[in-house]
């Protein structure tokens, strides 16, 4: 393994200057210094893919001035990775993480995952075959070393941009991506689903699901493992852990430590003849009786508890053999434990604990990139508003301020928080509030559940949760609150288009399925002003749910004001402006865009109407129908999917016989498609919710079809 012949992956002679080891030297010169773009069409890892990205990057932008990368630049696909040795792969792994750096400081992205799991990358491509062998990784943000390495690394600064490479791993990318990553908790249940067909139809792949500490919040983790264990299916899952897994605040856990006697335990753990021992064991035991097998287990279980870290015990009662921990960046033990387990024939689901360091930012760091992402995010216009020391002004923290407000009138408002990340802003609520706050990380479900026991026990809950990540609460939304009619305040964060994270974080459906459920009240906030007055009025609703949205990104006004907010009439709309050819009712972030549509169809003479719905659920019918009898065309905009505010539109007006006369209504939604990753601008411009698409719209129904053209050419 580590004495492999002296030739290269591409088999260029190797005359290094540096010794590797008694029988290997290479030269730097040997190898090429940059990559052979005309590779990329023909070799089969990247089949499709340029085409599918779209032009290459321009050659300036891919190869700037940075740090030399002989053994990256010859390898082309995991393969490559067979015939280095140790020292080799050690080379290959600091290269790699050089060229993220480098990456990182061109696209301004965060790769810290990346970096904490670059051995882990090199080992797992280096002992598997993928790819027949599946990889399977839960985050996108661990797996960009996986691209560099899988025939991407040339376009790994078109990551997370319009026609470039997507931040997670993605089906239509990539062979050597089996599986997309989800928001995450996802790779178990999907890499057992293969290893069940791979029985059933007879073939022999390894299949692997890496999981993160951040994972391990969310429960379908535990329901796969359990399932696992049941099955006893071949499956190896790799717990990618930068801090204790199984603590309940991971900020504050106190790391697994790796010495020399726990990465000598786990070798042995892993090795072949310790499980055949185990195995043999257990079958003596059986056929003794008595009890002896229990006792037996007994023992066994308490013996690895003993060995292995806090917690270690629980993967072994869910079925999985647990081995480690493992130091993630000694790639010896590492490669070792692999291809230990690789070699089993049968093994069932065997867990790896792998123990990685992170940079941390510091929080202002962390504070940084999140208001960054905010603002990259932004939905609704090009106005930054900024404080005096020059923080861009952001819908979360005029929330976050709103409650603190709120919550000081009111003792009895606490906030439940789910997600990935905490947004900078709710620190604000939490050093006010410390008895009120409650962080509970990637376990959705968990949250409005656990927000719907606070509310039957007389508080006032308000759950923030972003859009997307509600989806996987659903079930709880329906049968744990609205069912129940308990009265839990959501507040749907990332709400719409979300730029860079594309269709996984993109908020497209919260209209639809909040909407569409018996006793929710549903609002969207078209400005600050709004989001203050929806905070308000959540709060003294108390008989039934509510929820209101707001976009990721800055605010709408420069003057940006503090102030106590005022409760909403419910199911009550407002007129902004009022003309007399066209009416455009926005829902939300959209308003604003339609306030832009009204200013250029100004300029053309056209006397438009826009009016801000406010709330999808009850309809300002009152509203609709001033909106209906005077005007012959009525525009919805909503930055929503199909069966979302138009739906409930088209529903009363068609009812209500406002389509039986003259009366002209169009929907502006988002597409029956996924957006791509994107600017925020290109995405909006690819749905078709800019300011000039719904003027286009507009002079097209107004039979000025050619001025709607040039409008957006």
């Amino acid at each position: 393994m580590g004495t492999a012949p002296t030739q290269c992956p591409s088999g260029i002679t190797a005359n290094f200057h540096a010794k590797f080891d008694s029988r290997t030297e290479f030269s730097c010169s040997s190898f090429p210094s940059t990559l052979n773009l005309s590779k990329l069409n023909s070799h089969p890892t990247s089949k499709g893919l340029v085409n599918k990205i779209g032009s290459l990057p321009d050659i300036d932008d891919l190869f700037w001035e940075k740090a030399p990368t002989p053994i990256l630049d010859v390898v082309e696909n995991p393969a490559h990775l067979k015939s280095l040795s140790i020292k080799e792969l050690k080379l290959l792994a600091d290269e790699i993480r050089l060229e993220l750096s480098s990456t990182k400081s061109k696209t301004q992205r965060s790769f810290k995952a990346s970096l904490a799991a670059v051995e882990l990358t090199v080992a797992l491509h280096y002992v598997f075959h993928a790819p027949v062998d599946k990889i399977l990784w839960d985050a996108g943000e661990q797996t960009y070393a996986h691209k560099i390495l899988t025939g991407r690394r040339i376009l790994m600064p078109t990551l997370r941009q319009k026609n470039g490479l997507s931040g997670y791993t993605s089906r239509t990318e990539s062979e050597y991506d089996p599986f997309g990553a989800g928001h995450g908790c996802n790779s178990i249940s999907a890499g057992l689903g293969m290893a069940v067909a791979r029985d059933i139809n007879g073939k022999r792949e390894r299949v692997v699901t890496v999981i993160n500490n951040t994972t391990t919040m969310a429960g379908q983790v535990y329901e796969a493992m359990s399932n696992a264990g049941y099955l006893d299916s071949n499956l190896v899952v790799i717990l990618n852990d930068s801090r204790h897994s199984l603590h309940p605040k991971i900020e504050e856990g106190p790391k697994t430590s790796i010495n020399a006697l726990s990465s000598t335990l786990s070798r042995i753990q892993s090795s072949k003849s310790f499980r055949k021992f185990r195995e043999a064991a257990k079958d003596v035991t059986k056929r003794i009786g008595m009890g002896m097998h229990e006792l037996a287990a007994k023992v066994d279980e308490y013996a690895r508890g003993m060995m292995g870290p806090l917690g270690s015990t629980l993967f072994e009662e869910l079925g999985l053999y647990y081995i480690g921990p493992v130091d993630g960046h000694k790639l010896e033990d590492l490669i070792c434990v692999l291809q230990e387990v690789a070699s089993l024939d049968s093994m069932g689901p065997v867990l790896i604990h792998v123990i990685t360091e992170e940079n941390q930012c510091s929080e202002d760091n962390q504070k940084k990139v999140t208001v960054e992402k905010q603002q990259e995010g932004l939905s609704l216009n090009d106005i930054y508003s900024f404080s005096n020391d020059g923080h861009c002004r952001t819908y979360s923290d005029c929330l976050v301020e709103a409650l603190v407000m709120e919550a000081e009138k009111e003792k009895d408002i606490v906030v439940v928080h789910a997600g990935t990340e905490m947004d900078p802003s709710l620190r604000l609520f939490r050093e006010r509030f410390s008895d009120r706050f409650f962080d509970v990380g990637m376990a959705e479900q968990h949250a409005v559940t656990f927000s719907a026991g606070l509310s039957c026990g007389g508080l006032k809950p308000f759950c923030i949760i972003p859009s997307a990540f509600l989806q996987r609460a659903y079930d709880q939304v329906v049968h744990d609150v609205d069912r129940q009619r308990i009265p839990v305040r959501f507040v749907i964060t990332s709400a719409g288009l979300v730029g860079s994270d594309g269709p996984l974080q993109c908020g497209a459906f919260d209209i639809t399925f909040m909407s569409c459920l018996p006793n929710m009240i549903v609002m969207a906030a078209s400005d600050e002003d709004e989001l203050i007055d929806m905070v308000a009025t959540a709060t003294r609703i108390d008989d039934r749910p509510v929820c209101f949205r707001y976009p990721r990104g800055a605010l709408v006004r420069t003057d940006y004001p503090i102030h106590g907010g005022s409760a909403l009439e419910i199911g009550t709309g407002k007129v902004l402006v009022e003309g007399k050819d066209v009416a455009l009712l926005g829902y939300g972030a959209m308003v604003q865009n339609c306030l832009k549509a009204q200013a250029l169809l100004a300029k053309l003479g056209i006397n438009v109407t826009v009016a801000d719905a406010r709330f999808c659920k009850p309809l300002d019918i009152k509203l609709l129908r001033w909106l209906c009898s005077n005007h012959d065309i009525l525009i919805t905009v909503e930055e929503g999917s199909v069966g979302g505010f138009s739906s409930h539109v088209a529903q009363f007006i068609a009812l209500d016989g406002q389509l039986d006369g003259r009366l002209k209504w169009r929907p502006i939604v988002l597409p029956d498609n996924y957006i791509e990753h994107a600017s925020p601008k290109e995405q909006l411009a690819l749905a078709g919710l800019t300011g000039h698409h719904i003027a286009a719209t507009t002079l097209s129904l107004l039979g000025r079809t050619r001025e709607a053209l040039l409008l957006i050419c």
